[in-house]
This record gives C-alpha cells, structure tokens and sequence, in this order.
C-alpha cells in the first residue's frame, strides 16, 4: 500500500486525510478534516514545528511503554511517522483487527508530491501484534 499521496491544496486549518479500508480492497477515500480530529500534537515553536504522533490509552496492542521523541521540523522538511494496532471483538466472537496510521507532516510551503519521496526524519513505531 502507498505511505504518501499527492497533497491538494487545503485551508491552513485542515488536514489531506486518507482512509483504504481492507473492506473496500484497499482503495484510498481522501477528505479534509480539522487538523484538531487528527492523531497529532502539533506545536509551532517559532521556526521550528514540533510534532508527536498521539496514541490514545485505549488503542489495542502492541503496548507502547516507551515513545520516541518529538520530532522537530525545520522549514521545508518533512516526517513520516507510523504507528500500528490490533484490536479484538468487545466479546471476542469476531476475528481480530488491525491498523496502520500513517502521518506525513511538512512544515511550511512544500511542493504536492513530497510525500512521495523520502522523508526528512522516519519514526517507526509499529511492533509486535501477534
């Protein structure tokens, strides 16, 4: 599956969000949402945006009990950050579920393609869901 997509132009306000659901074979849904709804803390520091990947205490595994830093941005850069999860049925009668975020966060103008190349920093968080 795809990591990057091109950017479209949208408010300063929101973010270009990305849905492929295993349901619908993979084929990505994209819509604007409030940069506030996305998993991310976002701080402006002046000339450097500082970004953490947010992971909420009642995601399912594989438990997190030390995070990496926040990754700091300087103008015209960009990072990658991935997280992954499985979930299991509140009764435990369906098949367990899995899911894989993945944020890319520039900093400042940037061309609609730079998520399609390497990135600026790399934060790998996925482990173990098995």
């Amino acid at each position: 599956m795809p990591t990057g997509f091109p950017v479209p132009q949208v408010p300063p306000s929101f973010a270009h969000f990305v849905q492929m659901p295993e349901d619908d074979d993979f084929v990505p849904h994209d819509t604007e949402v409030d940069i506030r709804a996305v998993g991310l803390s976002l701080r402006d520091e002046g000339d450097r945006l500082r970004v953490l990947a947010r992971v909420e205490p009642l995601f399912g595994l594989p438990p997190r009990p030390r995070r990496p830093p926040a990754v700091r941005l300087s103008p015209g850069q960009w990072v990658r950050w991935q997280l992954n999860y499985r979930f299991s049925s509140a009764a435990g009668l369906r098949d367990w579920s899995y899911w894989l975020d993945t944020f890319n966060v520039a900093y400042g103008p940037v061309d609609p393609d730079v998520f399609l190349r390497e990135p600026t920093a790399l934060v790998d968080e996925c482990g173990p869901v098995r």
